[in-house]
């Protein structure tokens, strides 16, 4: 299953005691103060990672803690630090506040780190507390409680190619024939209930990851349908693919689906417009086909460039667009 939000409580660990100990050695058998520091509590470090794709590891996971500091020991031993909590999320993750939906962070680097909860301090043993009106101090402190958080965890795809197109147009049969994805693929609207992620794998070895988002309907912008809770997705995606229907199979022509699918991207967020895109038309192997590519061709301005005609379904075209 594939999850990108989820809320988490999480706990950094307390710092361990500091303790009350005096030196007792041969030949000093009234020593002065000898009890350690306790150990620091563990933190809770949010990592970004590329191997990971969702946030499936956290649906049963939303309480989650780091190791509490040990107590100090005698002759002046600081207690030992409570483990650290390194929690990987794909790259691409928003960490917001689970109250304010304040974004606190925004996780898009291989590698970048942030803390979210510091462990507690370790307390004071009583060597800390000599001094010279005081030789003998019968004090020490307890370590301090570590952070706690609600936080909300927000996977925003980052994938270099996004699929955009109405649910039924062959975005799933698309992304099967370019890239070594298996997905569920059937004649009926929003097959795709979760983004699909896969890549396309270039002569030199270089990965092109691209993303199948979930059939966009008119309103979407206004949350109908699977609604913005996707279209988040194709934020990030370097390039955009239309992918049209150019069988007219239900009831509309690829013409107005174009329209419509850029009218809700400029609803939702008109900078995507901007992105570099492709026009997929798909189907053209369906008999009714050839009026439809001809009625957009009369009524949609694309460069001959930035047009593709395919059949995802038998692999017509599709060499052609893997070189583009």
């Amino acid at each position: 299953m594939f999850t990108d939000r989820v809320t988490i409580h999480i706990v950094a660990g307390k710092g361990g005691n500091g303790v009350v100990a005096w030196r007792r050695e041969k030949f000093i058998p009234k020593g002065g103060p000898s009890g350690g520091n306790g150990g620091k509590g563990g933190s809770i470090t949010l990592k970004a990672d590329s191997q990971v794709y969702s946030l499936e590891w956290y649906r049963n996971r939303r309480h989650l803690k780091a190791g509490n500091g040990m107590p100090g020991g005698d002759s002046e031993r600081q207690g030992r630090s409570g483990e650290d909590l390194i929690l990987k999320v794909p790259c691409g993750t928003l960490v917001k506040d689970v109250t304010t939906g304040e974004i606190l962070h925004d996780l898009t680097v291989h590698g970048q780190k942030v803390v979210l909860c510091a462990g507690g301090i370790g307390g004071k043993g009583n060597v800390c507390f000599k001094t010279p009106t005081n030789r003998a101090p019968n004090i020490c402190t307890p370590g301090r409680e570590g952070e706690v958080a609600d936080v909300e965890l927000e996977l925003k795809l980052i994938a270099d190619i996004g699929l955009v197109g109405f649910p039924n147009a062959g975005k799933s049969t698309l992304i099967s024939a370019l890239a070594d994805v298996r997905v569920k693929i059937a004649p009926y609207p929003f097959t795709t209930l979760t983004p699909n992620l896969g890549f396309i794998q270039k002569e030199d070895y270089t990965r092109v990851f691209i993303a199948d988002i979930p059939g966009i309907i008119e309103g979407a912008h206004r949350n109908r349908g699977l609604g913005f809770e996707f279209l988040r997705h194709i934020e990030r995606t370097k390039l955009l693919l239309f992918v049209l229907d150019a069988s007219g199979i239900d009831g509309r022509t690829p013409a107005e689906d174009y329209r419509v699918l850029r009218a809700e991207l400029k609803a939702y967020n008109e900078e995507l417009l901007e992105r570099p895109y492709l026009v997929i038309l798909n189907k053209i192997d369906s008999d009714d086909a050839p009026v439809f590519l001809d009625d957009f061709s009369t009524e949609c301005t694309v460069d001959a460039d930035k047009l593709y005609k395919i059949s995802a379904k038998n692999g017509d075209g599709i060499p052609a667009l893997l070189r583009a």
